[in-house]
């Protein structure tokens, strides 16, 4: 029997064990882990589950842990299979978050190790010089190069998989490919390769096991290669650079973390401090990167999203619940609507909970310690409006005109802001058919005003 509890998101992947779509906070795990939407399950131990599921042709339903690089994710997953070589529907349930205990290298490099094999759709075995000695795949796409490459055995791996934009020969050092974008003959995807190395103490790897991973859904026409396409057109950072950028940058930042944690050994308090502030650099450095990939997709021409009926109430409760760790840590109590009360709304799900996590996030940045943030519902008319209140220094007339602009931060610097959230959140909140705005007055906190429209038949 499936449990019972409130849904917090639902998600849906395919026969591939692609998730397609996703509400928050699911969505956002799914990115925070390096994959996409639609994209190859980044999670591992979502992946098991669905893979499982699938293959097995019953519901199955369990709790699931997820590291996300920062945090500890634990939820309630259901997840039923549709039918024969078909996909699974996903359910989310008590989702809870909690800081993760610190990570060292090796850690890292397993984590991201394991989720590779589970998204790898060829393998292959190589000496200590990169030859092929074995190659296993069960993709159709793939089919002509398993066959060429296990008729190449005792050649070089990169005759037949080509680093892209590498002219040196081959094969260079085994660091220098592992993670290199690779050119896949026939295929309009794009692949990856990850080299594990067989390593002995004291010794040079005496092998490798290549995997061959691709980022992108098989089949996906919004994910094949268009070389003539216009520069413009394309999605440079949300399709190109966040993939690639997200996993070593969250290695980065696990790595520094260990060092300053002195986890790998004893450190004069100096390098601590330095690690720490690569650390830092590291987090603002990812989370522009998700604000500029999120800027891509609000600007594209035509972008729209999915509204559906929502209930505004249960999303305020959500989003406080995923940010209470961080507000605990400054002593701030978030106010969130009661559990009877509800609102509904037309929205998008995970726009919308996307927008309160940033207003949120913003109030408990910017509010001071022991100080509290309300969360309030209003309906007015054919309006539905949640407004997040904070006791922070607040606006001038003239801040309240800016802070909504394309990378205004108001003059503050090292405060972790991209200068992008409130920018992207009003664009996500007047695509969905309303409206984002502020009340403030200098020392008086601040008021976000998110207005959709209400549903008039709930």
């Amino acid at each position: 029997m499936l449990m019972e509890g409130t849904i917090l998101a639902r998600g849906v992947s395919d026969a591939q064990d692609r998730l397609l779509e996703a509400d928050e906070p699911l969505a956002g795990l799914q990115q925070r882990c390096g994959g996409g939407l639609p994209g190859a399950i980044a999670v591992p131990e979502l992946l098991e589950l669905v893979r499982k599921a699938r293959r097995y042709g019953f519901r199955l339903a369990r709790a699931v842990a997820a590291h996300d690089g920062n945090d500890v994710i634990t939820a309630w997953v259901e997840v039923e299979p549709q039918g024969f070589g078909e996909g699974c529907q996903i359910v989310v349930r008590n989702w809870q978050t909690a800081p993760a205990p610190m990570e060292d290298a090796a850690a890292v490099e397993r984590r991201r190790t394991m989720t590779d094999r589970h998204l790898a759709e060829l393998s292959a075995q190589l000496d200590a010089e990169q030859r092929l000695l074995a190659v296993s795949s069960d993709s159709a796409e793939l089919a002509s190069l398993a066959a060429s490459m296990s008729a190449g055995f005792g050649r070089a791996w990169t005759e037949f998989l080509p680093p892209e934009k590498i002219a040196h020969k081959q094969p260079l050092h085994w660091r220098l490919l592992d993670g290199a974008r690779v050119v896949v003959p026939g295929s309009r995807r794009a692949w990856r390769i990850s080299l594990v190395p067989h390593m002995r103490p004291g010794f040079d790897p005496a092998g490798f096991e290549l995997l061959l991973v691709s980022d992108t859904p098989a089949g996906s026409a919004a994910t094949l290669r268009e070389p003539m396409e216009p520069l413009l057109r394309r999605s440079l950072v949300g399709q190109d650079l966040a993939p690639v950028l997200r996993q070593p940058i969250s290695r980065i930042i696990a790595n520094a973390e260990t060092i300053r944690t002195r986890l790998a050994g004893p450190l004069p308090d100096a390098y601590a401090e330095y690690a720490g502030e690569i650390a830092g650099a590291g987090k603002l450095l990812l989370g522009l990167l998700e604000d500029l990939a999120d800027l891509e997709v609000v600007e594209t021409e035509g972008f729209s999203t999915a509204p559906d009926r929502v209930d505004l109430s249960e999303l305020a409760r959500q989003a406080a619940g995923i940010l209470n760790v961080r507000a605990r840590e400054k002593g701030i109590f978030i106010e969130a609507p009661h559990p009877a009360e509800n609102l509904p709304a037309i929205a998008e799900y995970r726009r919308v909970l996307q927008v309160l996590l940033n207003l949120i996030g913003n109030a408990i940045r910017y509010s001071p310690e022991g100080s509290q943030v309300w969360i309030r519902l209003e309906a007015i008319g054919e309006r539905a409006r949640i407004i997040v209140a904070d006791q922070g220094p607040g606006l001038s007339e003239d801040q309240q005109g800016r802070v909504f602009e394309k990378f205004e931060r108001l003059g503050r610097s090292g405060d972790g802001g991209s200068g992008l959230g409130l920018y992207i959140s009003r664009s996500l909140a007047r695509a969905m058919g309303g409206d984002l705005v502020v009340e403030s007055a200098p020392g008086q906190g601040a008021r976000f005003i998110l207005d959709v429209p209400a549903d008039l038949e709930a």
